[in-house]
C-alpha cells in the first residue's frame, strides 16, 4: 500500500507557517521580547495596583501612620487578531510570474497582525474591545 496523502501531510513541514512567524518577529521587535503564558480558559484576571501605599520620614518616638495600596481586579478576555488572506486561485497562477502572490499577501497580513498588535500594545483601546495583557 502506497504512503497516503494524509500520512504525507504529517511528515512535511509548512513552510507558510514559519514564514508568516518570521515575518511577525521581525515585523514587531516588541513581540519578539515579550515573554508569553499559556492561559487556560476564555479570560486572565489580575490586579491593577490603583495607589502605592504611602511611606513618610518620622523622628524618633513618633506615630507612624499607615498607608495601604490599593487594587482593582480588572478581567483581560480573550480575543485572537488576525485577518483573512485570499488570494483567487487564477490570480496565482496567471499572475504569479514574478512574485508568489499568496505569499505576498500573507506576509502582509502577518505584517499588519504585527502592527496592530504593538499599537494596541502600546496605546491601548480606550473602547475596551482589545486589551494587551
Amino acid at each position: 500500500m502506497a504512503l497516503t496523502l494524509a500520512e504525507a501531510a504529517k511528515l512535511s513541514n509548512d513552510t507558510l507557517r514559519t514564514g508568516v512567524i518570521e515575518t511577525v518577529v521581525k515585523a514587531s521587535p516588541v513581540l519578539a521580547r515579550l515573554p508569553f503564558i499559556t492561559v487556560l480558559g476564555n479570560g486572565l484576571t489580575y490586579n491593577r495596583e490603583n495607589a502605592l501605599a504611602s511611606a513618610d520620614f518620622y523622628d524618633v518616638g513618633d506615630t507612624w501612620t499607615e498607608g495601604t495600596p490599593t487594587f482593582t481586579q480588572v478581567t483581560a478576555t480573550l480575543k485572537i487578531l488576525g485577518g483573512d488572506a485570499d488570494v483567487d486561485n487564477f490570480l496565482a497562477k496567471t499572475r504569479g510570474n514574478l512574485q508568489d502572490l499568496l505569499v505576498t499577501v500573507v506576509e502582509q497580513k502577518a505584517k499588519a497582525v504585527a502592527h496592530t498588535f504593538e499599537d494596541v500594545f502600546l496605546y491601548g483601546d480606550s473602547a475596551g474591545e482589545q486589551q494587551a495583557v
